[in-house]
């Protein structure tokens, strides 16, 4: 049976992957360096090795250690809206822990290389999204994505590695890290609920994403994986259920049965307003997945929510920028995270 490499699989959307690898026979091994993935999140019949994608050495054991069929690459810095004053780190884990990961699978000669990159490559663009316009990042996390993708592509042009990437958006379920105070909002809602803080909502709450309920798309990376004719290309992978930050925000409560729990309105801060995607191409070319509706998903997330219950919003960041000058938005959640 093959064996495939999941990096972040301890992590949200890489341990629900590595689980599907498992399910189907396969043999799977997590890198994790268990700075937002938990070992209690690895499936069972995988194998954990605690490391970064940024650590050369460490992924050069990895390789020498395993023969892998293939890469499915979901570990990241996804921290976006604070990826501009972590820009070191931020370039450190999600480009050159990327080029590692693609030097060593080049090397291995691996029969595919999957990429979970972001929409946050669009930037302020055109809604719904297409894989055929312009990416133009707003954010050091989106420019980060974007130049892995590149490169990716000139690998595959140049020396043959064949790649597939998925553009993901507003992905949430069980597994979330409720701890992480700068992403992930469905998470960060149900904590602050559990904790009895109010919700807390940048600006009027008017910015419409299109949230997605994790299990639904673990199968477009297998889809991906199975058909030649994905590789070499980009795909838009997410719902196609919009809604506002602010209705989402009604949604938890509701779904926590606390439906008159306090909203805090944050100053708005500076993000793209609208983000969703016209996935048709996914649905053509990897076949269709499922949409779970916005309240089902969140009532199965706030049902493992409780069963885990409240954590500390905790980060191991060190700020490389001055932060006096950044908005509120941005001090309340560093404050936040150092005060817990």
């Amino acid at each position: 049976m093959p064996t495939h490499l999941v990096t972040g699989g301890a992590g949200f959307i890489g341990s629900h992957l590595a689980a599907s690898l498992i399910e189907r026979g396969d043999d799977v091994v997590v890198l994790d360096n268990l700075d937002g993935g938990k070992t209690e999140n690895v499936p069972n019949g995988a194998t954990l090795v605690v490391g970064s994608v940024a650590d050369q050495a460490t992924v050069a054991e990895l390789f020498a250690s395993y023969r892998f069929d293939g890469v499915y690459h979901l570990a990241a810095f996804a921290a976006e809206g604070i990826s501009h004053a972590v820009k070191h780190h931020n370039y450190s884990v999600n480009l050159l822990g990327s080029i590692n990961l693609i030097n060593a699978s080049l090397a291995a000669k691996v029969r595919f290389f999957g990429f979970a990159s972001s929409v946050a490559v669009y930037g302020h663009g055109h809604v719904p999204m297409r894989e055929d316009e312009r990416p133009v990042p707003a954010d050091s996390y989106g420019n980060a994505k974007l130049a892995v993708e590149r490169e990716l592509a000139v690998t595959m042009q140049l020396q043959g590695l064949p790649y597939f990437a998925l553009r993901m958006h507003n992905v949430y379920g069980e597994r979330q890290n409720m701890g992480d105070p700068y992403r992930n909002a469905v998470a960060i809602f149900l904590n602050q609920i559990m904790r009895g803080e109010p919700v807390s909502v940048y600006g009027d709450g008017s910015q419409i994403r299109a949230f997605t309920y994790a299990p639904d798309i673990v199968g477009t990376f297998l889809a991906a994986a199975d058909q030649p004719a994905a590789w070499g290309q980009v795909f838009n992978v997410g719902s196609s259920h919009t809604s506002t930050v602010l209705d989402m925000a009604h949604a938890v409560r509701t779904a926590m049965g606390v439906p008159d729990h306090p909203i805090k309105h944050l100053a708005a801060r500076d993000e793209v307003h609208a983000a969703y995607t016209d996935n048709s191409l996914a649905r053509k070319t990897l076949g269709d997945w499922a949409d779970t509706p916005l309240a089902e998903g969140l009532r199965r997330t706030a049902a493992w929510a409780r069963e885990h219950g409240p954590v500390e919003p905790v980060t191991s960041l060190s700020i490389e920028n001055d932060t006096a000058d950044q908005p509120e938005w941005f001090t309340w959640a560093a404050g936040r995270a150092a005060t817990s």
